[in-house]
């Protein structure tokens, strides 16, 4: 099977197996205890921690361990929101977030918050002008997504960071789950003040993601508990996870910005304009990881199972919508037809695919757009 879903999870690399399997045997103690075997873990721990800071470009930093990238978001969203209310009350976004931060804006909404979404265009791209007239002196945290998770739009974060930091002294969140290790995205400069990373999008473990954060910007904490983690994220920190996770982006940043991603994606849309009535969503401001394809008058799933029994995991849309029976609101937002709406599928590369896997791809296409009767342009 060639799997082509990696905007979805991936497969956890060989060495990040092995010191996951490794620290557990080795420093399984509480981080938190007194004694020596607490003390060794805590020492990996803040070891695994610094190595994170230091891939991110923040040694003066903060990051801050949690169960994955939906914790890591509504972490941001409900705790920056709550730590700096004493300066207002305006919040901003995007319409095509992950429902984990449109579920905390949902939130907080609720809490007397006012939340502004900023709309996209085709592409699925924001507009600064936009950006720039919901601006105002009350707004405390702006929240957008470097790149989408369903159809791959690139968000202009650095120019989003200077008008944010020219404009006002609202907090910047990025989801970056999609784009680490694939995009260049940093905490210094023009970057965001705040990344939230996930492990298991670059070949690490489920269950284990991190917010990252300037120097200076805290939130308040949402769990309650032991005060671990700073007193922002109590439980016990999972040690093994956290040197995994370091090990993880050590090894993803180093191939990021791959061109052989962007060349197979140029290969694919070569070959779906050969023929009627395919669309290609986010066709000009996509991630190179990411393809998205929307098929008139038929289900995604149609597709997506046409693939698989021809040897090809792909998905429809994201897989945290999948099982939804509604059409995505990422879809809604960049105005797809109607007749394409339920036909979307994703393709998504990863780091253990080759060409010979697009080459299959490529036949594989073909074969279900002749399964449909569609004809060549």
């Amino acid at each position: 099977m060639i799997y082509l879903d990696n905007s979805a999870t991936t497969l956890p690399d060989d060495s990040v197996l092995a010191s996951f399997t490794e620290v557990n045997r080795r420093f399984f103690a509480n981080p938190a205890s007194l004694h020596l075997a607490g003390k060794e873990a805590e020492l990996l721990l803040e070891r695994s921690r610094e190595q994170i800071k230091s891939i991110l470009g923040m040694p003066e930093g903060e990051v801050i361990f949690t169960s994955g990238g939906t914790e890591a978001n509504n972490l941001a969203v409900i705790g920056f929101a709550h730590a700096y209310r004493s300066r207002g009350n305006h919040i901003i976004t995007t319409s095509i977030e992950h429902p984990a931060v449109l579920r905390s804006m949902e939130y907080l909404e609720t809490q007397g918050f006012e939340v502004d979404y900023l709309q996209v265009d085709a592409q699925g791209v924001i507009s600064i002008e936009e950006l720039k007239s919901k601006l105002r002196q009350e707004t405390i945290l702006v929240s957008i997504m470097h790149v989408n998770n369903e159809i791959g739009a690139i968000q202009p974060i650095a120019e989003c960071a200077r008008m944010i930091k020219g404009q006002s002294r609202a907090v910047f969140h990025s989801d970056a789950v999609q784009s680490f290790g694939k995009l260049p995205v940093m905490l210094t400069g023009d970057g965001p003040d705040a990344l939230t990373i996930s492990a298991h999008k670059i070949h690490g473990l489920k269950g284990s993601g991190i917010l990252a954060m300037r120097k200076g910007m805290i939130p308040q904490a949402i769990n309650f508990g032991g005060g671990q983690e700073k007193e922002l994220r109590s439980g016990t920190v999972s040690v093994a996870d956290a040197a995994a996770l370091a090990k993880a982006m050590r090894l993803h940043v180093a191939n990021q910005e791959r061109e052989d991603f962007r060349a197979w994606r140029n290969r694919i849309i070569s070959v779906v304009e050969r023929y009627e009535d395919v669309r290609i969503l986010a066709r000009d401001s996509a991630a190179p990881h990411i393809l998205s394809l929307a098929f008139p008058k038929i289900k995604g799933e149609v597709a997506v199972n046409y693939f698989q029994e021809n040897g090809i995991t792909v998905s429809t849309s994201s897989a945290c919508s999948s099982k939804n029976t509604k059409v995505s609101h990422v879809i809604e937002a960049i105005g797809v037809p109607e007749k394409y709406k339920n036909g979307v599928i994703r393709i998504s590369f990863g780091k253990n695919n080759s060409e010979q896997h697009v080459s299959e791809l490529e036949r594989v296409f073909t074969g279900f757009m002749e399964l449909l009767g569609r004809g060549k342009q």
